[in-house]
């Protein structure tokens, strides 16, 4: 990834304007993924495209399916939709691929481009690269007769939402559940109601009147205090928030206590478990609570842990056969129901799990006792070489010696800015914030050496 020009882990992001989350750019992106997708097809490709809600998004839209056009490619235009569902109507509608015009949870002065493939999962590194080499081409428009068409998917809202319904049994039933519902003012704002009101369920809907500026603006799974406030107001049974595109989710408790990413894997490991379904290990992130690892040992389950990034969680889940992951920050991905992380398929499976065993979602997740975490960022110039310093190395020895069994350490390095984060979990909060501090210390002290040494 790093030989990459504009793909980072999750496709293209940035501020909208800026170089390359820009018209000009995104006209270009367009005829390079249809020139690439075009190259040894028998017929003229599909590519979908679909956004979240940001006011950004008409532009980059207009200017992507120009693009493609000129390639010519054949456009279907989904409108404001979930990530997912555009993952899920690629693979249902054969389309070639799928084109997301979103920034996941930040706010609306960004936006970016994510791809999913024909079988509805995120673009290979190696055509990802193609789409590199081919945007340094020259822009060629295909002839008339060979110009791609533009339609819009009327029914795209209905399709998924049926989607998502079929991922439950169909004797399930969510009458006599209240639920109160944050769509984050983003794309899940028109389907995620009508998902929940049909199985049944008494619907509250907050963060659901976009204005294009507001999407994640203290609403979300990013800022969930609106829904825990909201679902003690109304008394309900559980609050779910989405963030901006619909593949994150976190969960509220009748109590109005968060249940965050590794309490919904708990949930769903424990009964998959139960019931003798769950394939392989789960797969976790760095990030993982150490708490949810001797939970899950506990069961007798593994975790595995994959770098930070849903991407990567989906390799691992591959490469050892396991079909539940996902991220603290609410990426689920349950790969008997979907091929990519989904927020609202990821509710409903914790719905379904609570209601076959009678249980609410406060008393399902009781066996998992997080640890106390701590995470100091370092941010000064040569932090990020100071980690293969003698000084960080044995530091970071000594602080694993004194937490083994008890607890976990996590230095990472950023990998855009001079930024380190240390991430310390264990049983006693006071031990933890303690040794925090000292091997942040310890990575600020061989920083300013290696500048001192390097300037």
């Amino acid at each position: 990834m790093s030989t990459r020009k504009y793909f980072g882990t999750d496709g293209i992001r940035g501020q909208v304007g800026q170089w390359p989350i820009s018209a000009d750019f995104m006209l270009r992106l367009g005829r390079a993924a249809g020139a690439v997708l075009a190259r040894g097809s028998t017929r003229k490709p599909t590519v979908l495209i679909g956004k979240d809600t940001r006011v950004s998004g008409y532009m980059f839209e207009s200017a992507l399916e120009a693009g493609l056009v000129a390639a010519g490619v054949d456009v279907g235009l989904l409108g404001p939709m979930p990530t997912p569902a555009v993952a899920f109507l690629t693979r249902s509608m054969r389309a070639a691929a799928g084109i997301v015009i979103s920034a996941s949870h930040n706010p609306h002065t960004d936006n970016g481009i994510k791809f999913f493939s024909a079988m509805g999962e995120k673009f290979s590194d190696e055509i990802e690269q193609a789409i590199e080499e081919e945007l340094d081409a020259e822009f060629v428009t295909v002839s008339s007769e060979q110009l791609g068409k533009a339609t819009r998917v009327a029914d795209a809202v209905a399709r998924y939402a049926e989607y998502c319904k079929a991922t439950v049994p169909e004797e399930f039933t969510l009458r006599g559940t209240k639920i109160v519902l944050d769509c984050a003012h983003g794309a899940t704002y028109q389907v995620a109601p009508k998902v929940f009101a049909e199985l049944g369920a008494d619907v509250t809907a907050i963060g659901d009147k976009p204005d294009g500026f507001n999407i994640n603006r203290d609403v979300g799974s990013t800022h969930p205090q609106a829904l825990q406030q909201a679902v003690l107001a109304q008394s309900a049974d559980v609050g779910i928030a989405f963030d901006g595109d619909g593949d994150r989710v976190i969960l509220v408790d009748r109590n109005g206590t968060i249940a965050d990413g590794d309490d919904i894997l708990y949930v769903l490991a424990r009964s998959l478990f139960a019931r003798g379904c769950l394939r392989g290990p789960v797969v976790g992130t760095l990030m993982s609570n150490y708490g949810l690892e001797q939970a899950l040992a506990e069961l007798e389950v593994p975790l595995i842990r994959a770098n930070v990034g849903d991407r990567y969680v989906l390799q691992q889940l591959k490469a050892n056969g396991g079909m539940l992951g996902g991220e603290t920050s609410g990426h689920i991905l349950c790969l008997d129901r979907a091929t990519t992380g989904d927020g609202i398929i990821a509710a409903l499976a914790v719905l379904e799990t609570l209601a076959a065993s009678d249980q609410d979602l406060a008393l399902a997740r009781r066996g998992l006792q997080k640890l106390p975490q701590v995470m100091v960022n370092v941010r000064a110039p040569g932090a990020r070489e100071a980690l293969a310093s003698d000084t960080v190395r044995h530091a970071l020895t000594e602080v694993e010696r004194t937490l083994q069994g008890r607890g976990r350490v996590v230095l990472r390095a950023s990998g855009t800015e001079p930024l380190v984060r240390v991430t310390i979990e264990g049983a006693d909060a006071g031990e933890v914030q303690q040794l925090a501090g000292w091997l942040a210390d310890a990575v600020k002290s061989a920083a300013h050496v290696h500048m001192t040494e390097n300037p």
